[in-house]
């Protein structure tokens, strides 16, 4: 079996073992039942095993980041900012990688999705945009290499409107690409089908937005 079948298991491990210990505690639940608490907590560390197992994450480090995602699981959000200028693309160099995508990152909290793309592009690449309109929302799920969370990734079309480029602390290089030259893409973030959607918009101002 591939590593990819396995993460998805220990992916769904993971969600049902977090809804367990949710909804096995207050206010939920007025009497915690230690037998299924530890049971969930012994799913959890299977799940860890498991990815640590086909990942080169160790499993310390996996449950680390579990015991950051307290509450019932809920998919992460990543905002995307597609730039077209001249025919070229902008991408960024990726400091974690070493690969190339559409600037952008993990939402925050108290930013609406507006908001957050004009700030991520601004920090990774150092221009100033304003916002089109939305290309799509679309599922990890469907995209190889799956994330260790389930995200929906927000795409928006914009336009440069000041700044100069620059790298940041996350990102190496910033550069405008040809889109049939493009460098290696980390493709977590930016792969081939969400750049296929972003030029269709691109060239029918008229097409609506894409979703799954």
């Amino acid at each position: 079996m591939d590593h990819e079948k396995w993460l998805a298991y220990a992916r769904e491990i993971y969600t049902l073992s977090q809804s367990g210990l949710t909804y096995n505690a207050k206010p939920f639940h007025e009497d915690e039942d230690a037998f299924d608490i530890e049971r969930y907590r012994r799913l959890q560390e299977i799940s860890a095993e498991i990815i640590a197992q086909h990942s080169m994450l160790a499993t310390e480090e996996v449950m680390s980041t579990f015991a950051m995602q307290r509450g019932y699981p809920t998919p992460k959000v990543d905002v995307r900012g597609a730039i077209i200028q001249n025919g070229e693309i902008l991408l960024v160099k990726e400091l974690a990688d070493g690969r190339w995508s559409m600037p952008g990152g993990w939402a925050d909290i108290g930013e609406s999705a507006a908001e957050m793309v004009i700030r991520e592009v601004k920090e990774e690449s150092g221009f100033d945009v304003k916002i089109d309109r939305l290309v799509g929302v679309f599922n990890n799920n469907r995209s190889e290499p799956r994330d260790l969370f389930h995200a929906y990734k927000l795409v928006f079309l914009c336009t440069i409107i000041g700044g100069e480029p620059r790298g940041s602390y996350e990102t190496l290089q910033v550069g405008f690409f040809p889109l049939r030259e493009l460098p290696i893409l980390s493709t977590s973030r930016t792969n081939q089908r969400i750049l296929d959607e972003v030029m269709a918009h691109y060239n029918n101002p008229s097409r609506t937005a894409f979703y799954e």
